[in-house]
């Protein structure tokens, strides 16, 4: 039997640009800012359709969570049609198998085809994709185009990212990016671009945003929605008024360290997910944020050698926690200026589940950093977490070397009840999340600790070795039993 690909189906007027760039002349960097219901994931599938075909690899489809995917696509269901979306660009005879666990397709020739959440990427790492679509691009997590692009690279494959605005986040400077690129294809296509709406279907969209959001909101949203606005406030953004007023007041700026103030770290911990740490100082009534940084799948010691600039090797051995120091961390080498008053954690720090060897990571840094550095932020509910963050925004200055932990925050936001009509009371997990947790654990602490003199810096080489910390511990436990 011979198919023909796409399969019944062939790109509208608007979508021809696109489609030729990547299919036809083998374009390797597309970016479509289209307005909803364009048929941006139409024109993935039946593209990759043909590209699996062309060569024999592994492919992806991703969406920002797995189990939006799984609805978004690999249930989806064409309403003109009512087949399976997957069905009509993969018909079965070009199928060998179709795995509904995993949302796994492998197609006769070898090539595979995989829906993924951007919110776990790494999960599938090893099967060398040679080809990704990045669909609702602005609301996925960027780390997760900067872990896979030089695996694309290296396999000279194609990426496609599509979607609607959320802001000027990571989508607009990728848009922008591929503008300026002569090898890639970037295109914003608003309602007035294409013939997918009437005038009288625009006008009853906009009635309907406006009578289930609200005035202000449904105008925002039919804006980014169906003119691709990345000027619209970003709908349910938890800090959102705060962070504007921010910016407007010209805080999110050139705020460098400060080496006559101590410098305080607020973490939130991963275990398979990101774990990511604000570096802040406390001068005056102001909160300087003049650092951030984030990775996932790592041990306790990457981070102790993140912040201090310098490699750190813990070792668990038995009862013992041993550290050794190495050579300078260059990309992290501008921390070793740093003088640490303190860490402030989570309270999962404590938690055996995160440990090795039966060591907590709050044991762990304890050994690094002294057990007077490192403490665990007091107890606080979300909501208080979230108005205290609110209340510290409004003395807080941002440096823009942090620009990636303040896209996040800026993100962070709650999801619509369309049930209810009103936004949910916990705010959405994905990947704003640990710099926004990690945000509300600087909230919560620095008040505890309000250092606004300056003090004498000592360097990292004349901290005391880990031997006197031990000594020095069990002299101060002696002392305590004394007393009691």
């Amino acid at each position: 039997m011979k198919i023909r690909l796409p399969n019944n189906w062939e790109p509208r007027g608007y979508q021809k640009k696109a489609w030729n760039y990547w299919v036809r002349d083998g374009g390797l960097h597309s970016e479509l800012i289209w307005h909803r219901r364009s048929g941006k994931d139409e024109i993935a599938l039946h593209g990759t359709a043909i590209k699996a075909h062309e060569r024999v690899a592994n492919y992806w489809h991703m969406l920002p969570l797995a189990n939006q995917v799984r609805k978004a696509i690999w249930e989806a269901v064409n309403p003109r049609s009512g087949k399976r979306r997957i069905d009509e660009a993969f018909p079965d005879a070009i199928c060998e198998t179709k795995r509904d666990q995993d949302m796994l397709i492998r197609f006769r020739n070898g090539s595979t085809w995989q829906c993924l959440g951007s919110d776990n990427y790494q999960g599938a790492i090893g099967s060398t994709p040679a080809g990704i679509v990045y669909s609702e691009w602005a609301q996925a997590n960027p780390s997760s185009r900067g872990y896979l692009r030089p695996i694309l690279a290296e396999n000279k494959g194609w990426q496609m990212y599509i979607t609607t605005p959320r802001g000027k986040n990571h989508a607009y400077s990728t848009y922008n990016g591929a503008k300026k690129n002569a090898n890639s294809f970037a295109q914003l296509l608003t309602v007035d671009d294409t013939d997918v709406f009437s005038p009288e279907m625009l006008a009853e969209e906009r009635i309907e945003y406006i009578n289930t959001y609200g005035k202000d909101m449904g105008h925002a949203l039919f804006e980014q929605e169906y003119y691709c606005s990345f000027e619209a406030a970003i709908l349910g953004a938890v800090w959102g008024g705060e962070l504007a007023k921010l910016v407007k007041e010209g805080r999110y700026t050139n705020a460098p360290h400060n080496p006559e103030y101590p410098v305080f770290t607020a973490w939130d911990i991963g275990r398979t997910d990101s774990t990511a740490i604000w570096f802040y100082q406390v001068i005056g009534n102001e909160v300087i944020i003049i650092d951030f940084y984030q990775n996932n799948l790592k041990d306790p010691d990457h981070y102790a050698s993140q912040i201090l600039g310098k490699e750190v090797k813990i070792d668990l051995i038995a009862d013992k926690v041993v550290v050794n120091y190495g050579e300078i961390v260059y990309n992290a080498s501008h921390r070793q200026e740093y003088q640490y008053e303190c860490h402030w954690l989570p309270h999962d720090a404590r938690a055996k589940t995160f440990a090795a060897k039966g060591k907590s990571i709050q044991q762990q840094l304890n050994a690094v950093f002294t057990w007077q550095k490192v403490k665990i932020v007091p107890s606080l509910s979300r909501i208080d977490g979230i108005n205290a963050t609110r209340a510290m925004l409004r003395v807080a200055i941002f440096d823009e070397s942090t620009e990636e932990g303040f896209e996040a925050i800026k993100q962070y936001r709650y999801d619509w009840d369309d049930d209810k009509k009103k936004f949910r009371d916990i705010p959405v997990h994905d990947w704003t999340s640990h710099p926004s947790d990690a945000l509300r654990m600087m909230a919560i602490a620095w008040k505890h600790a309000p250092t606004s003199e300056p003090v004498k810096v000592v360097p990292i080489t004349q901290q005391p070795t880990l031997n006197e910390l031990l000594k020095l511990h069990s002299k101060n436990q002696k002392h305590r039993s004394r007393r009691i």
